[in-house]
């Protein structure tokens, strides 16, 4: 069982460490499962319990699988402007589950959680103004909030970013600035910046040509590829490098690859 998380940091009010303690409390009956203390909760108007309850109706843990139950909590938590119910319940909007979907009203509950500084409702929104989804398209703005959430260290929107400068699109084209975005992504374990770093080696763009670089993040990205898809793009991409290497060099690209694992394993 994972530990509950805790919100007891400093307190300044009774009133505060009464909430405090609610929220403790709504962790620890999600993680339990405890679908009656969770309710009551809820019930009382705690916000992180109603985001918590949508989850459990939402994923069908320690509740039956129920979208437009989840619905009606987490619109309950948004109404009280918590992020992480805006959030999801945009992309519940964007993908029509449990209502119909409607781009406009998603596009509007990530930017109110986007505007708190919630790192995935910030890559979210990129993507959609990258692609004019329920906003107006705007590279310039796309780029703006891959930025927010890349500072914040979200893996994501830091390979967007990259891909943005890599495209010149809202950006100067800069093949440097798009190296150190996607390697900060890479570093992370994050299978889709590895994949682009290995064409930045595969293609000598903002680096140096490197098919030895290249084979190790490919490899990498076939391994903690989460789609059969992007493992096969990164497989096919390993192998058309290892076309132009000696048995040494692809040696020495597995031996990377596997002491920069050793030095990630948790």
């Amino acid at each position: 069982m994972a530990a509950v998380p805790s919100f007891q940091a400093a307190l300044a009010t009774p009133h505060e460490r009464t909430q405090l303690a609610d929220n403790d409390a709504a962790a620890a009956a999600f993680l339990h499962q405890d679908l009656a203390t969770l309710t009551a909760l809820a019930t009382g108007g705690n916000a992180v319990a109603q985001n918590y309850l949508g989850t459990a109706y939402f994923l069908g843990r320690g509740a039956p699988q129920d979208y437009a139950a989840a619905l009606i909590w987490y619109q309950k938590a948004a109404d009280q402007n918590l992020a992480d119910a805006q959030f999801v319940l945009g992309m519940m909007y964007a993908d029509g589950r449990g209502v119909p979907q409607n781009y406009v009203t998603a596009a509007s509950l990530l930017r109110k959680a986007a505007d708190q500084g919630h790192a995935f409702a910030q890559d979210s929104l990129g993507r959609w103004y990258e692609r004019g989804d329920g906003v107006p398209q705007s590279y310039v703005d796309a780029v703006n909030w891959y930025r927010k959430a890349a500072e914040q260290g979200h893996a994501s929107a830091q390979d967007n970013l990259g891909l943005m400068y890599i495209k010149g699109l809202g950006v100067a084209q800069d093949y440097a600035a798009a190296e150190v975005w996607l390697r900060t992504a890479a570093e992370q374990g994050y299978a889709r910046a590895q994949h682009d770093l290995g064409l930045l080696y595969a293609n000598g763009l903002g680096v140096p040509r490197d098919f030895v670089q290249a084979y190790k993040w490919f490899d990498l990205s076939v391994a903690a590829a989460k789609s059969e898809s992007s493992r096969k793009e990164a497989t096919r991409n390993r192998d058309e490098a290892a076309s132009g290497m000696t048995p040494a060099q692809i040696d020495k690209a597995k031996a990377l690859a596997k002491e920069w694992q050793a030095k990630h394993r948790d």
